[in-house]
């Protein structure tokens, strides 16, 4: 909402989004562990940090990029500012966000298995990963690599069907 209302503040958050993709995750995957700890919080910290700053500036673009002659008729007919938000902010934002929400679910499934890497469950696919791929265990690295793909595919197709369902009148738009 407040992205919506001023674009000094997307000017002010763009800094923090470049930096934060700046950031090499193996580098920041051991320190998330010392300071959220080796379950899921670290996990969680590093796919939120990968995430959050590109869903946040491609949304904000799309709140802020309205026209302005649908702002100036809605204001003509004396809508809110909820009502402007609701009515025609959001909706011209969502294939920003969902633009981005497809982007990140590869973002996140990187984060998640590389920051694995670095100690997390016995059996997660990271774990697995790494060490299959220690002891040369090829066919079972590339298993467990194509295990992780499948999921991605699959956030992949649910991110895509939930932009399907949230917006109706773009069935034949980008993902199909």
């Amino acid at each position: 909402m407040i992205a919506s209302r001023s674009a000094a503040f997307v000017d002010l958050m763009l800094p923090w989004a470049i930096a934060s993709a700046s950031v090499p995750i193996v580098a920041l995957a051991p320190l998330a562990i010392v300071w959220f700890g080796i379950a899921h919080g670290s996990k969680i910290a590093i796919v939120t940090l990968m995430t959050f700053f590109p869903t946040f500036v491609s949304t904000a673009r799309g709140l802020v990029t309205v026209s302005p002659v649908s702002l100036e008729l809605m204001r003509s007919y004396a809508a809110s500012e909820w009502h402007l938000f609701a009515r025609l902010r959001l909706p011209h934002a969502l294939p920003f966000l969902f633009t981005a929400l497809r982007a990140c679910t590869t973002l996140a499934m990187i984060g998640a298995v590389v920051s694995e890497f670095f100690g997390g469950p016995m059996k997660s696919l990271g774990v697995y990963i790494k060490s299959s791929a220690s002891l040369f265990q090829t066919r079972q690295a590339w298993a467990a690599i194509l295990v992780t793909c499948a999921l991605g595919l699959a956030f992949y197709g649910a991110v895509a069907l939930a932009e399907r369902l949230a917006m109706p009148w773009r069935a034949d738009g980008p993902t199909r």
